[in-house]
């Protein structure tokens, strides 16, 4: 049974994507190199000294000290232009910012700042739901309903007025529908979804989206009803496909699907690792963790051309390991080698 929820939802362990708990010196650094860049040239500070995406194609904010950068600056010391090409394709977009325990309001604040340094928007992942993960790859969350409060309220103050947004707790939905989260949870974990969308819609310029999960496992008609107690009318609209695979033209059927169920709310895709669907090799375990043959997929931006879809993006971050399976480190760590087959199999 290990992992078989997580299996079937297709994020849980592997949506963690590093976590990195940032100090106040590391978010100071991202600072500093977001300073050094201006709304239409972009970011040329950080190791791959990458820059901004147009801001009319993509407004989020890309973050110049992260994994993927750090990376092709090693590649590029040691003279690998290949690697550092490949690496690079990840690089150069803006991912999501998941925010860690141990100083939220630091973290947010970091981001945001950075990003308004940018003139840009952070892209932020809140998971930290009590009893995340059913208690598997990525188990843990606020110790209860008052600790996950008051961790929201430090993220909420950490954004401040700046402009973000957030996609609010992956599976945490999804696992009450499939029966994983114990049903005593339920009535805890609807309160602490809609508090959560309320708490951060507070903020003026943040827009919140709401884990739905994914083309895959359950279907709207089993959603659309566990969406609405969560406060989806509140919400900006809702998040489809977090950390899993499937095709960006199957996300947007069941993304419409479950959006005609619930007042027409638009959605977002996460199209981070989507490029070649989902695994179909016959090992069920690999269908969701570190699967191999996958692809990077469409590039995050707000150019859908689709009024229902808000965006496509990079929610979680490529080549950050599913966990250790499929021969990966653990749930979150930096994966060089998958990062380079998923921009490899991306074609040019």
């Amino acid at each position: 049974m290990y992992g078989s929820y997580t299996g079937r939802s297709g994020t849980g362990a592997r949506v963690r994507t590093g976590l990195r708990n940032v100090t106040a010196a590391a978010v100071g650094a991202v600072l500093l190199l977001a300073g050094c860049s201006s709304s239409d040239d972009g970011d040329k500070g950080g190791p791959a000294a990458v820059e901004q995406q147009p801001k009319d194609k993509d407004p989020f904010w890309v973050n110049p000290d992260g994994n993927a950068a750090r990376q092709v600056a090693d590649y590029t010391e040691e003279g690998d232009s290949e690697k550092a090409g490949l690496i690079r394709r990840i690089a150069r977009q803006p991912v999501g910012e998941w925010i860690g325990t141990d100083n939220p309001e630091g973290e947010a604040k970091g981001f945001t700042e950075a990003a308004a340094k940018a003139d840009r928007d952070a892209l932020l992942v809140l998971y930290n739901i009590p009893h995340r993960d059913c208690g598997q790859f990525s188990k843990g969350g606020a110790a209860d309903g008052n600790a996950y409060r008051a961790w929201l309220d430090s993220v909420a103050k950490g954004i401040g007025d700046r402009r973000a947004t957030v996609i609010l707790e992956p599976d945490a939905l999804l696992h009450l529908v499939d029966g994983c989260t114990p049903q005593q949870f339920h009535e805890e974990r609807y309160d602490l979804l809609k508090g959560a969308v309320q708490r951060l819609k507070r903020q003026p310029g943040t827009s919140v989206y709401v884990d739905a999960g994914n083309a895959g496992w359950q279907s709207p008609d089993a959603l659309f009803q566990p969406l609405q107690r969560a406060g989806i009318a509140d919400a900006d609209g809702f998040a489809v496909n977090v950390s899993n695979y499937r095709t960006t033209a199957a996300s947007t059927d069941f993304g419409k699907r479950l959006s005609a169920k619930v007042g027409n709310k638009p959605f977002v895709i996460d199209t981070s690792r989507n490029g070649n669907g989902p695994y179909s090799g016959g090992d069920p375990a690999k269908s969701w963790c570190n699967p191999p043959g996958r692809a990077l997929g469409v590039p995050p931006t707000t150019r859908t051309g689709d009024d229902l879809v808000d965006a496509y993006l990079w929610i979680k971050r490529p080549g950050e390991s599913d966990g250790d399976c499929g021969g990966g480190p653990k749930a979150g760590a930096w994966w060089p080698e998958y990062a380079l087959e998923l921009a490899r199999n991306a074609g040019p």
